[in-house]
């Protein structure tokens, strides 16, 4: 009866002992995909970046016009100096305390990163030697195309990230809920005011300028549902893979 008794109690705290284990590594399996999962969200999104930023490069270098706020860029680079990133992150500074000013709100940390990655890629993809004006115009507008395209899908791979959104978006953002217009006419507003502003300063307006504002919606409309997917492949493919990894650890 008493070995019985202390078989049964030993069977009992063996029990305890693998419930505790399991509860531990199932806690450190969820840090461990947190983790994960907000690393790779950051790879997708300085991707993203990147990508975008190639994308614009382009469409500035196609010389056919550029798009609003890069016109704006522009201008400002040619009247008071430094460059065309510098002024993007500038711009992007004060468009994003003006979105603080008018949604009350700090705002997310991926529109910090994104004001200041995007000034750093552009002055970097400028300053490559091999990336230079076409000679024909046919040339210009096969950049422009495939700047525009460049630009939609890394808008999109950045934006699946779900990490924020950008200055220039934040504030749109901001101003739809204290306006209440629909978002579509407070993006052409603040498109039309810099596109003018920037116009004045000597930016160039032409007709890629036209061809950017009526395609790029499109483009990124298209492409933000791939990405989408893509990224929420990546994310739960990186999940499995850790978890059959640490279920092996475990057992082993």
């Amino acid at each position: 009866m008493t070995v019985k008794l202390i078989y049964i109690l030993r069977l009992k705290e063996v029990i305890h002992q693998k419930v505790i284990n399991d509860g531990e590594s199932e806690t450190t399996l969820k840090k461990q995909r947190s983790v994960n999962e907000i690393t790779l969200k950051w790879g997708i999104y300085f991707i993203g970046l990147l990508i975008m930023s190639l994308g614009i490069v382009l469409t500035i270098k196609a010389d056919l016009g550029a798009s609003p706020w890069d016109v704006l860029h522009i201008g400002l680079f040619k009247q008071l100096g430094l460059t065309i990133g510098s002024w993007s992150i500038i711009v992007g500074f004060l468009v994003l305390f003006i979105s603080a000013l008018v949604s009350k709100r700090v705002p997310q940390i991926g529109a910090f990163v994104n004001m200041l990655t995007v000034g750093i890629f552009i002055d970097m993809y400028m300053a490559l030697p091999f990336l230079t004006i076409p000679d024909s115009i046919i040339g210009k507008m096969m950049m422009l195309t495939a700047g525009i395209i460049i630009n939609g899908y890394g808008m999109g791979l950045y934006i699946s990230a779900r990490l924020g959104a950008g200055p220039r978006d934040s504030l749109m953002i901001a101003l739809t809920e204290k306006i209440g217009w629909k978002i579509q006419y407070i993006r052409s507003s603040m498109e039309l005011i810099v596109l003018i502003v920037g116009w004045l300063l000597g930016g160039p307006v032409f007709i890629g300028t036209i061809i950017y504002s009526l395609v790029i919606g499109n483009v990124v409309g298209y492409a933000l549902p791939q990405c989408t997917r893509l990224a929420d492949r990546l994310i739960v493919k990186m999940g499995k893979t850790k978890h059959q990894t640490i279920q092996a650890n475990h057992f082993n």
